[in-house]
């Protein structure tokens, strides 16, 4: 086993199978990660939101990569460990026009700035929000040829945007390319299953991989064998807003606005706070799909962000 280093620089931002690989590997081999954020280092903290929207946004998830693993071909599959993660010690998170889960109501731009202290950030008063690093961005290289943008994901990997995947879990990916063609960034401090504002706490990110190949082994797509130990914020203690309907993403959308509700009454957010929270916090899943055409959707914070609250005193 031999350990590697791979700087952020140069970054890209497409997944394109002819780009050639910045470093090769033999399975087994550890790579550190140098990565950049996901605007590819334009956001720096402090910076205003005027300042924040004339950002280069052909960057937006400038990746570390490709790297070439030997052996690997189509039909294979990609084992990644994720051995480590560390942040930078501060990261953003953003509305824009016209996007996120809630764009018809939040339509003013906006960027807020987080300061993380370790395991946490108090930046979102009076919430405290675990941070749990990962990267929102794994991926090995299409099966088509051309350039294409890095914002869709597929059976590839790519823009998963998947929370369990911090330290301590694993990504299996099926390979289309000969070297496989990995690629990482798009680093996020803490983001909520739905990620609804469109960012996660964005942020720099150093990782150590550690890869693995399996040869001629069938994968239709990405599996995630996630770890209880490194997923320390539980939802078991926890508020939870419930949304039925016969459209589930009216019903996702009609739970976001209620927990949003629920932190501007009972918590004082405001409500870009409260959206941005949500979006950084939120698990935002199905409870059930068998009672068609009627579907339950609930919106969960856990209670260990927030203050306690009676949600109705007795006066």
């Amino acid at each position: 086993m031999t350990e590697h280093k791979l700087s952020a620089e140069p970054t890209h931002s497409v997944w394109d199978r002819s780009l050639a690989p910045r470093l090769h590997i033999e399975p087994g081999d550890e790579v550190a990660f140098q990565c950049v954020d996901a605007s590819g280092g334009q956001v720096y903290a402090g910076m205003t939101t005027a300042e924040y929207l004339t950002i280069d946004r052909t960057r937006i998830h400038a990746l570390t990569g490709p790297v070439w693993v030997e052996g690997s071909g189509p039909g294979d599959v990609l084992e990644i460990d994720v051995l480590s993660t560390r942040h930078a010690g501060w990261g953003w998170s953003s509305v824009i026009e016209g996007l996120g889960f809630l764009k018809d109501r939040f339509r003013e731009p906006y960027l807020f700035h987080w300061q993380l202290d370790g395991e946490s950030t108090a930046s979102l008063a009076p919430a405290v929000v675990p941070v749990r690093p990962f990267l929102g961005v794994m991926g090995v290289a299409r099966a088509e040829a051309g350039a294409f943008r890095t914002r869709p994901p597929g059976p590839f990997g790519g823009n998963l945007d998947v929370r369990e995947l911090c330290a301590g879990s694993r990504l299996y990916l099926p390979v289309f390319n000969h070297g496989a063609l990995f690629s990482c960034g798009d680093g996020h401090a803490a983001q909520g299953d739905g990620e609804v504002c469109i960012n996660g706490i964005e942020c720099p990110l150093d990782v150590t991989l550690r890869f693995q190949l399996h040869k001629q082994q069938p994968l239709a797509g990405p599996i995630v064998e996630a770890s209880e130990v490194a997923a320390r914020d539980s939802s078991a203690n926890a508020w939870v807003v419930l949304e039925t309907g016969t459209d589930l993403i009216e019903a996702a959308q009609a739970a976001t606005g209620r927990m949003i509700a629920l932190l501007v009454s009972r918590w004082g957010f405001t409500e870009i706070h409260a959206y941005i929270l949500c979006s950084v916090a939120l698990k935002l899943r199905l409870s059930q799909v068998v009672n068609e055409p009627v579907y339950t959707v609930s919106a969960a914070l856990s209670k260990q962000i927030l203050p306690d609250r009676k949600l109705f005193p007795i006066p």
